[in-house]
C-alpha cells in the first residue's frame, strides 16, 4: 500500500503516474471508511483527490506555500502531509482537525474554517516573500461557492495588483453548499466553463490574470501538466478549474447537497445513519414557522447566506422562489440586504450559523442597528452543544450582539416562546430583532406565550423566593432549574427563579427589587461569561452591594471538547453551583 509509506510531499515526487493513480485510488477509499462512521466533509473532500495529489507531487510544500479556503478539503492534504494515520486507524481518527491546523504540520499555515479568505491570506504571504527577497510560489485555492463572498474580491483586487507570483486555483462544482443559482459570478464561470475560455468578458483576464481552464478537474495527468506550466510563473495567474463534488462516490456525485457533510453513513446505500433519531428539533420548529409565514405573508422573506439546508429543503425553497434569497456565502450582504428589505416595507428573516454572524459584524451595527430597521436574524448553533471546531465556535454571539444599540436579543427556553418571539419579531417595526434558537432537545408547556414582548427587557419571574435569584438564560434555563430544586430540596432554600428573555437589557424594576430579601443573584448563561449577560447583571447589582456569581464559558478557543468535560471545566454543574451558593450564602 502507497499510502502507508507517505510521510510527507517528499515521497511524491518520486512516484509513477501508475503509482500516482494508484495513490489516487487508496486516499479516496480511506477517506469514504473514515467519513462513514466518523462524519465530516464528504463531497468537497472527494471532488479534491486528484487535485490534492497532483499539488503536492508538483509543487514543494513548504516552501511553496499552499493556502485552502475554508479548508473543508483539506482531508487529502492531510494525508499527504504525515497525517495518514489518522485516516487509516479508526484509533487515530480523533487526532486531527476538520480542518487545517497550524499546530499539527507545517504544511497547514492557518487554522481556517470560515470562508472567502484565501485570496486575502494569500495577498499577504505573497508580498511578504517579496519583501523578504525570497523564492517558492504562494498556491491559493478557493471555490465557485467561496467567490460569492466579497472578501475574495478584494483579495483577487490586490493579488492583480501586486503583480507577483501567485496561482490562484478555483475549484469549480458549480456548488456551494447547495447548488449555485444562475446570475452573477456563478454565470461568468458557466460561460466560461460551457465556451472553454472563448468569451469575451472573461472577468479573470479583465483584472489582469493570466487565464487557463482545465475541463476535467480529476484528470490526474491534465492537472500535472497544468501544475508544471505555471509553477515559478512571475505574474499572477487564475486555473479555473472544473470538478465533480463527491467523485468517486455515487450517491454524492448524485446528490452533491446531501452529501456536502453529516454524519455516519451507509457506504452500500448512502443513507444517513442518524437519519429520524428525533421527530421533533427546535430548527424543525422553526423551518414549520417560517413556511408558513412565508405562505401567508407575500411580503415575508427568508434570506440566507450559503447555507439554506438550516431553513427549508430544495423542495420548500423552489415553492418560495421569489420570498428566498440566498445570496452566497456572503453574511455581509445578507446582513445589509436584511436592513434594505425591511426599509422598504418587506419583512426579512435573515436565518445565520452563530458562528458565521461574526463575519458581518459591522453590517449588524452601522447598517441595520443605527438605521433601526426592523430586520429578523434568527440566530443557529448558538451553543456550547453546537459545532465544536475551534473555528466554527458558536458561543460567542452575546456580547458582541447585546451591545449593539437599539437591537433587542431575545433567548426563548422553550417552544411556546420561541414561536411567540417569532411572530413578535417579524411583524413589529420599530427594532431590529435577533432570536438565539434553542440547542437541544426540545421543551414544550402546552401553554400559549402570551407575553406582551413590545414591553422590552421585562423578565419572568417563573418562581418567587428568598436569599438566592437564579437567572436561567435561554439554553441553559433547565440547568438553573436543576439548581433551584436542589436548593430546595437538600438545603430548604426557596430560591428566586429567573427566565431573562431579553439580552440586550435589564431589568431594573427587578434588580432593584432583589435587594430586599435576597444576599445573592446567579446567572447561568450558554455562552462566555466575559462581556455575556451575567457580567451585565453584575455591573448593575454592584451599585446596591448584591453578590453575584456569573457562570458560562470561558473566553477561549476550545477545540473539539467533549460538552461534559467543558461544562465540568466551567463550573457548570448543577453540584458545583449549589456548593458556591451554599458557602457565599
Amino acid at each position: 500500500m502507497i499510502l502507508e509509506n507517505i510521510s510527507g510531499p517528499k515521497d511524491l515526487k518520486g512516484l509513477t503516474i501508475e503509482e500516482l493513480h494508484t495513490l489516487v485510488d487508496e486516499t479516496r477509499i480511506a477517506l469514504l471508511e473514515k467519513i462513514s462512521v466518523h462524519g465530516g466533509h464528504s463531497g468537497p473532500n472527494l471532488g479534491m483527490v486528484e487535485m490534492t495529489v497532483a499539488l503536492h507531487h508538483v509543487f514543494d510544500s513548504p516552501v511553496d506555500k499552499i493556502v485552502f479556503d475554508v479548508s473543508h478539503q483539506t482531508y487529502i492534504h492531510k494525508m499527504l502531509t504525515g497525517r495518514q494515520k489518522a485516516f487509516t486507524d479508526p484509533k487515530h481518527y480523533d487526532d486531527v482537525s476538520g480542518y487545517t491546523n497550524p499546530k499539527e504540520s507545517e504544511h497547514d499555515l492557518f487554522t481556517i474554517g470560515h470562508t472567502s479568505t484565501s485570496l486575502s491570506l494569500a495577498s499577504g504571504i505573497l508580498h511578504a516573500r517579496d519583501l523578504k527577497k525570497e523564492k517558492g510560489n504562494v498556491v491559493a485555492i478557493i471555490g465557485d461557492g467561496s467567490l460569492s463572498g466579497g472578501m475574495a474580491y478584494e483579495g483577487l483586487n490586490t493579488i492583480a495588483t501586486l503583480g507577483t507570483n501567485a496561482i490562484i486555483i478555483i475549484n469549480d462544482n458549480d456548488q456551494s453548499i447547495a447548488k449555485n443559482p444562475k446570475g452573477g459570478i456563478y454565470t461568468a464561470l458557466r460561460e466560461l466553463r460551457e465556451n472553454k475560455d472563448q468569451v469575451t468578458n472573461n472577468i479573470f483576464k479583465a483584472l489582469g490574470y493570466d487565464y487557463h481552464y482545465l475541463e476535467d478537474g480529476n484528470n490526474l495527468e491534465e492537472l500535472i501538466s497544468l501544475f508544471n506550466e505555471v509553477k515559478d510563473i512571475e505574474h499572477p495567474v487564475v486555473l479555473h478549474i472544473y470538478t465533480e463534488k463527491g467523485k468517486g462516490f455515487e450517491p454524492a456525485e448524485k446528490d452533491h447537497e446531501k452529501f456536502h457533510a453529516g454524519g455516519p453513513f451507509s457506504l452500500e446505500t448512502g443513507e444517513y445513519k442518524n437519519q429520524g433519531a428525533s421527530s421533533q428539533t427546535y430548527n424543525g420548529i422553526t423551518s414549520q414557522y417560517l413556511a408558513k409565514k412565508l405562505e401567508e405573508d407575500s411580503l415575508a422573506v427568508v434570506v440566507n447566506a450559503g447555507t439554506p439546508r438550516i431553513v427549508f429543503d430544495r423542495e420548500i425553497r423552489e415553492k418560495f422562489r421569489s420570498q428566498f434569497v440566498d445570496v452566497g456565502i456572503a453574511e455581509q450582504q445578507a446582513a445589509t440586504m436584511t436592513t434594505g428589505l425591511a426599509k422598504n416595507g418587506a419583512k426579512p428573516i435573515w436565518s445565520v450559523f452563530s458562528t458565521f454572524l461574526q463575519r458581518a459584524y459591522d453590517q449588524l451595527s452601522h447598517d441595520m442597528a443605527l438605521n433601526n430597521q426592523a430586520g429578523v436574524v434568527l440566530v443557529y448553533g448558538a451553543s456550547i452543544n453546537s459545532m465544536n471546531d475551534e473555528s466554527h465556535l458558536g458561543f460567542f454571539d452575546i456580547p458582541f450582539i447585546s451591545h449593539i444599540p437599539n437591537f433587542v436579543y431575545l433567548a426563548p427556553t422553550n417552544k411556546e416562546e420561541h414561536l411567540a418571539m417569532l411572530d413578535w419579531a417579524i411583524n413589529q417595526d420599530k427594532h431590529p430583532v435577533a432570536i438565539r434558537v434553542p440547542v437541544g432537545s426540545v421543551v414544550e408547556t402546552g401553554e400559549e406565550d402570551t407575553t406582551d414582548y413590545s414591553i422590552l427587557n421585562k423578565n419572568k419571574v417563573v418562581k418567587t423566593g428568598e436569599k438566592v435569584a437564579i437567572f436561567g438564560v435561554g439554553n441553559f434555563y433547565g440547568l438553573a432549574e436543576k439548581v433551584v430544586e436542589q436548593l430546595k430540596s437538600k438545603h430548604n432554600i426557596e430560591a428566586t427563579l429567573v427566565n431573562p428573555k431579553f439580552l440586550t437589557g435589564l431589568d431594573k424594576e427587578l434588580l432593584n427589587s432583589l435587594e430586599e430579601n435576597h444576599k445573592l443573584a446567579v446567572t447561568i448563561e450558554d455562552g462566555i461569561v466575559e462581556g455575556g449577560y451575567g457580567q451585565t447583571v453584575a455591573s448593575f447589582l454592584g451599585n446596591i452591594g448584591l453578590k453575584v456569581q456569573n457562570y458560562g464559558i470561558s473566553k477561549k478557543f476550545y477545540d473539539r471538547y467533549k460538552v461534559e468535560e467543558l461544562m465540568e471545566e466551567n463550573g457548570l454543574t448543577v453540584n458545583n453551583i449549589v456548593k458556591n451558593v451554599i458557602e457565599n450564602l
